[in-house]
Protein backbone atom coordinates (compact mmCIF):
# COMPACT_ATOMS: atom_id res chain seq x y z
CA UNK A 1 0.00 0.00 0.00
CA UNK A 2 1.27 3.44 -0.92
CA UNK A 3 0.13 7.00 -0.45
CA UNK A 4 0.35 9.04 -3.64
CA UNK A 5 -0.52 12.58 -4.67
CA UNK A 6 -1.87 14.03 -7.91
CA UNK A 7 -2.80 17.56 -8.92
CA UNK A 8 -6.54 18.15 -9.37
CA UNK A 9 -7.37 21.66 -10.59
CA UNK A 10 -4.39 23.09 -8.76
CA UNK A 11 -4.90 21.19 -5.51
CA UNK A 12 -2.83 18.24 -4.32
CA UNK A 13 -5.16 15.25 -3.93
CA UNK A 14 -3.80 12.48 -1.69
CA UNK A 15 -4.88 8.87 -2.04
CA UNK A 16 -4.03 5.39 -0.80
CA UNK A 17 -3.58 2.69 -3.39
CA UNK A 18 -2.00 -0.69 -4.02
CA UNK A 19 -1.20 -2.32 -7.33
CA UNK A 20 -1.34 -0.54 -10.65
CA UNK A 21 -3.47 -2.90 -12.73
CA UNK A 22 -6.90 -4.46 -12.62
CA UNK A 23 -10.37 -2.95 -12.33
CA UNK A 24 -10.39 0.33 -10.42
CA UNK A 25 -12.34 0.47 -7.16
CA UNK A 26 -12.76 4.10 -6.11
CA UNK A 27 -13.18 4.34 -2.32
CA UNK A 28 -14.77 7.42 -0.79
CA UNK A 29 -14.71 8.51 2.85
CA UNK A 30 -17.21 10.64 4.73
CA UNK A 31 -16.70 12.55 7.98
CA UNK A 32 -13.43 10.66 8.58
CA UNK A 33 -10.75 10.29 5.87
CA UNK A 34 -9.09 7.64 3.69
CA UNK A 35 -7.66 6.00 6.82
CA UNK A 36 -10.96 4.10 7.18
CA UNK A 37 -10.13 2.03 4.06
CA UNK A 38 -6.55 1.22 5.04
CA UNK A 39 -7.30 -2.21 6.62
CA UNK A 40 -8.72 -3.65 3.38
CA UNK A 41 -6.68 -2.06 0.57
CA UNK A 42 -3.93 -4.69 0.37
CA UNK A 43 -6.45 -7.53 0.29
CA UNK A 44 -8.35 -5.89 -2.56
CA UNK A 45 -5.15 -5.42 -4.52
CA UNK A 46 -4.17 -9.01 -3.80
CA UNK A 47 -7.41 -10.12 -5.43
CA UNK A 48 -6.48 -8.33 -8.65
CA UNK A 49 -8.28 -5.04 -8.07
CA UNK A 50 -6.82 -1.52 -8.13
CA UNK A 51 -8.17 0.19 -4.99
CA UNK A 52 -7.92 3.98 -4.85
CA UNK A 53 -8.98 5.59 -1.55
CA UNK A 54 -8.90 9.36 -2.03
CA UNK A 55 -9.02 12.17 0.50
CA UNK A 56 -11.48 14.89 -0.49
CA UNK A 57 -10.01 18.43 -0.64
CA UNK A 58 -9.21 19.73 2.81
CA UNK A 59 -9.45 16.24 4.33
CA UNK A 60 -6.84 13.74 5.41
CA UNK A 61 -3.60 14.40 3.55
CA UNK A 62 -5.09 16.32 0.62
CA UNK A 63 -4.46 20.03 0.13
CA UNK A 64 -7.08 22.67 -0.30
CA UNK A 65 -9.94 23.66 1.93
CA UNK A 66 -13.67 23.06 1.57
CA UNK A 67 -16.34 25.69 2.00
CA UNK A 68 -20.01 24.87 2.59
CA UNK A 69 -20.66 25.62 -1.09
CA UNK A 70 -18.23 22.98 -2.36
CA UNK A 71 -18.74 20.44 0.43
CA UNK A 72 -22.19 19.28 -0.66
CA UNK A 73 -22.71 15.78 -2.02
CA UNK A 74 -23.21 17.00 -5.63
CA UNK A 75 -20.11 19.22 -5.44
CA UNK A 76 -17.97 16.40 -4.07
CA UNK A 77 -19.27 14.09 -6.80
CA UNK A 78 -18.17 16.66 -9.40
CA UNK A 79 -14.74 16.90 -7.78
CA UNK A 80 -14.43 13.11 -7.82
CA UNK A 81 -14.99 13.10 -11.58
CA UNK A 82 -12.14 15.62 -11.90
CA UNK A 83 -9.93 13.40 -9.75
CA UNK A 84 -10.50 10.38 -11.99
CA UNK A 85 -9.80 12.44 -15.10
CA UNK A 86 -6.52 13.57 -13.53
CA UNK A 87 -5.61 9.91 -13.00
CA UNK A 88 -6.48 9.14 -16.61
CA UNK A 89 -9.18 6.67 -15.60
CA UNK A 90 -11.80 6.42 -18.33
CA UNK A 91 -13.09 2.86 -18.03
CA UNK A 92 -16.11 2.07 -15.84
CA UNK A 93 -15.12 1.89 -12.18
CA UNK A 94 -16.40 0.19 -9.08
CA UNK A 95 -17.31 2.73 -6.40
CA UNK A 96 -17.38 2.12 -2.66
CA UNK A 97 -18.58 4.75 -0.22
CA UNK A 98 -18.48 4.95 3.56
CA UNK A 99 -20.54 7.34 5.69
CA UNK A 100 -21.24 10.57 3.72
CA UNK A 101 -18.92 9.18 1.06
CA UNK A 102 -21.69 6.66 0.47
CA UNK A 103 -24.03 9.53 -0.28
CA UNK A 104 -21.48 10.88 -2.76
CA UNK A 105 -21.21 7.41 -4.29
CA UNK A 106 -24.98 7.20 -4.79
CA UNK A 107 -24.96 10.60 -6.47
CA UNK A 108 -22.10 9.53 -8.73
CA UNK A 109 -24.12 6.50 -9.80
CA UNK A 110 -27.13 8.54 -10.86
CA UNK A 111 -25.51 11.68 -12.31
CA UNK A 112 -23.72 9.80 -15.09
CA UNK A 113 -20.47 11.82 -15.03
CA UNK A 114 -18.56 8.69 -14.04
CA UNK A 115 -19.30 5.27 -15.53
CA UNK A 116 -20.05 3.03 -12.55
CA UNK A 117 -19.89 -0.73 -12.98
CA UNK A 118 -20.85 -1.64 -9.40
CA UNK A 119 -21.70 0.26 -6.23
CA UNK A 120 -20.84 -0.76 -2.67
CA UNK A 121 -22.09 1.13 0.38
CA UNK A 122 -20.43 0.54 3.75
CA UNK A 123 -22.35 1.95 6.73
CA UNK A 124 -23.31 4.80 4.44
CA UNK A 125 -25.81 7.63 4.66
CA UNK A 126 -28.98 7.09 2.63
CA UNK A 127 -32.57 8.22 2.43
CA UNK A 128 -33.16 10.53 5.44
CA UNK A 129 -30.81 8.64 7.77
CA UNK A 130 -28.54 11.63 8.22
CA UNK A 131 -27.09 13.90 9.46
CA UNK A 132 -26.78 12.62 13.00
CA UNK A 133 -27.29 15.31 15.68
CA UNK A 134 -23.57 15.63 16.36
CA UNK A 135 -23.06 16.72 12.75
CA UNK A 136 -26.35 18.56 12.14
CA UNK A 137 -25.70 21.15 14.82
CA UNK A 138 -22.83 22.57 12.77
CA UNK A 139 -25.24 23.58 9.99
CA UNK A 140 -25.92 26.62 12.14
CA UNK A 141 -23.37 29.19 10.88
CA UNK A 142 -23.06 30.76 14.32
CA UNK A 143 -22.23 27.39 15.91
CA UNK A 144 -19.67 26.65 13.21
CA UNK A 145 -18.07 30.10 13.53
CA UNK A 146 -17.70 29.66 17.28
CA UNK A 147 -16.12 26.21 16.96
CA UNK A 148 -12.33 26.06 17.34
CA UNK A 149 -9.87 23.51 15.99
CA UNK A 150 -9.61 22.14 19.53
CA UNK A 151 -13.40 21.75 19.65
CA UNK A 152 -13.33 19.79 16.37
CA UNK A 153 -10.54 17.57 17.67
CA UNK A 154 -12.48 16.78 20.84
CA UNK A 155 -15.68 16.04 18.93
CA UNK A 156 -13.80 13.89 16.42
CA UNK A 157 -12.07 12.02 19.25
CA UNK A 158 -15.41 11.01 20.74
CA UNK A 159 -16.74 10.05 17.32
CA UNK A 160 -13.70 7.94 16.42
CA UNK A 161 -13.82 6.04 19.71
CA UNK A 162 -17.51 5.29 19.19
CA UNK A 163 -17.07 4.40 15.52
CA UNK A 164 -14.21 1.96 16.16
CA UNK A 165 -16.50 0.00 18.49
CA UNK A 166 -13.62 -1.87 20.10
CA UNK A 167 -10.79 -1.33 22.52
CA UNK A 168 -8.11 0.90 21.06
CA UNK A 169 -4.89 2.68 21.96
CA UNK A 170 -4.03 6.33 22.26
CA UNK A 171 -1.60 5.85 19.39
CA UNK A 172 -4.37 4.63 17.07
CA UNK A 173 -6.72 7.42 18.12
CA UNK A 174 -3.96 9.96 17.52
CA UNK A 175 -3.38 8.54 14.03
CA UNK A 176 -7.03 8.99 13.14
CA UNK A 177 -7.14 12.49 14.62
CA UNK A 178 -3.83 13.80 13.20
CA UNK A 179 -5.24 15.62 10.14
CA UNK A 180 -7.75 17.63 12.20
CA UNK A 181 -4.96 19.28 14.17
CA UNK A 182 -4.55 21.45 11.07
CA UNK A 183 -7.04 24.37 11.31
CA UNK A 184 -7.59 24.17 7.54
CA UNK A 185 -8.73 20.55 7.84
CA UNK A 186 -10.87 21.35 10.86
CA UNK A 187 -12.60 24.10 8.87
CA UNK A 188 -13.14 21.68 5.97
CA UNK A 189 -14.82 19.24 8.35
CA UNK A 190 -17.09 22.03 9.58
CA UNK A 191 -17.92 22.84 5.95
CA UNK A 192 -18.85 19.21 5.28
CA UNK A 193 -21.08 19.25 8.35
CA UNK A 194 -22.57 22.55 7.23
CA UNK A 195 -23.52 21.01 3.87
CA UNK A 196 -24.99 17.82 5.38
CA UNK A 197 -28.59 17.72 4.15
CA UNK A 198 -30.55 14.53 3.56
CA UNK A 199 -32.32 16.06 0.55
CA UNK A 200 -29.27 15.09 -1.47
CA UNK A 201 -29.98 11.41 -0.91
CA UNK A 202 -33.76 11.69 -0.84
CA UNK A 203 -33.92 13.49 -4.19
CA UNK A 204 -32.12 10.68 -6.01
CA UNK A 205 -34.26 7.82 -4.69
CA UNK A 206 -36.54 7.73 -7.77
CA UNK A 207 -33.51 7.38 -10.04
CA UNK A 208 -31.95 4.75 -7.78
CA UNK A 209 -35.18 2.75 -8.03
CA UNK A 210 -34.69 2.64 -11.80
CA UNK A 211 -31.03 1.65 -11.63
CA UNK A 212 -29.98 -1.82 -12.77
CA UNK A 213 -26.39 -1.43 -11.56
CA UNK A 214 -25.41 -4.15 -9.04
CA UNK A 215 -25.27 -2.80 -5.50
CA UNK A 216 -23.83 -4.30 -2.32
CA UNK A 217 -24.31 -3.04 1.21
CA UNK A 218 -21.73 -4.10 3.80
CA UNK A 219 -22.82 -3.15 7.29
CA UNK A 220 -21.42 -3.26 10.80
CA UNK A 221 -24.45 -4.49 12.74
CA UNK A 222 -23.64 -2.51 15.89
CA UNK A 223 -23.36 0.90 14.21
CA UNK A 224 -25.00 3.57 16.37
CA UNK A 225 -24.64 6.30 13.72
CA UNK A 226 -26.10 4.58 10.64
CA UNK A 227 -28.23 1.75 11.93
CA UNK A 228 -28.62 -1.45 9.99
CA UNK A 229 -32.36 -0.97 9.44
CA UNK A 230 -31.49 1.74 6.89
CA UNK A 231 -29.54 -0.84 4.91
CA UNK A 232 -32.44 -3.29 5.20
CA UNK A 233 -34.78 -0.65 3.79
CA UNK A 234 -32.38 0.06 0.92
CA UNK A 235 -32.23 -3.54 -0.27
CA UNK A 236 -36.03 -3.75 -0.12
CA UNK A 237 -36.65 -0.60 -2.15
CA UNK A 238 -33.68 -0.39 -4.54
CA UNK A 239 -33.23 -3.06 -7.26
CA UNK A 240 -30.19 -5.32 -7.61
CA UNK A 241 -29.11 -4.65 -4.03
CA UNK A 242 -27.96 -7.15 -1.42
CA UNK A 243 -26.77 -6.85 2.16
CA UNK A 244 -23.88 -8.48 3.99
CA UNK A 245 -23.99 -7.93 7.73
CA UNK A 246 -20.76 -7.82 9.76
CA UNK A 247 -21.52 -9.03 13.31
CA UNK A 248 -19.99 -7.26 16.32
CA UNK A 249 -18.87 -4.37 14.13
CA UNK A 250 -19.53 -0.65 14.39
CA UNK A 251 -19.57 2.30 12.04
CA UNK A 252 -16.16 1.44 10.55
CA UNK A 253 -16.47 -2.36 10.10
CA UNK A 254 -13.10 -2.44 8.32
CA UNK A 255 -11.62 -1.88 11.79
CA UNK A 256 -13.59 -4.70 13.40
CA UNK A 257 -13.36 -7.48 10.81
CA UNK A 258 -11.16 -6.37 7.93
CA UNK A 259 -11.03 -9.84 6.39
CA UNK A 260 -14.82 -10.17 6.24
CA UNK A 261 -15.23 -6.72 4.69
CA UNK A 262 -12.39 -7.29 2.21
CA UNK A 263 -13.84 -10.66 1.24
CA UNK A 264 -17.27 -9.16 0.66
CA UNK A 265 -15.87 -6.35 -1.47
CA UNK A 266 -13.51 -8.50 -3.52
CA UNK A 267 -16.18 -11.08 -4.29
CA UNK A 268 -18.44 -8.25 -5.41
CA UNK A 269 -15.98 -6.24 -7.50
CA UNK A 270 -13.81 -8.97 -9.05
Amino acid sequence: MQRKTIDVAGTAASYLTAGDQGPVVLMLHGTYWSRVWQPVIDDLAGAGLRPIAVDFPGFGRSGGELTVADASIPALADWTAQFLRALGVTDPVGVAGHDIGGGVAQHILVDGKIKVSRLALVNAVMFDSWPVPGVARFRDPEVAAATTTEDVLEARRKSVITALARSTTEEEIAEYLAPWADPRVARSWLALAGAAYSRYTMDIVPTLRESTTPKLLVWGEDDSFQRVHHAERFVKEIPNASLIRIPAAGHIPMENDAKAVARALTEFFV
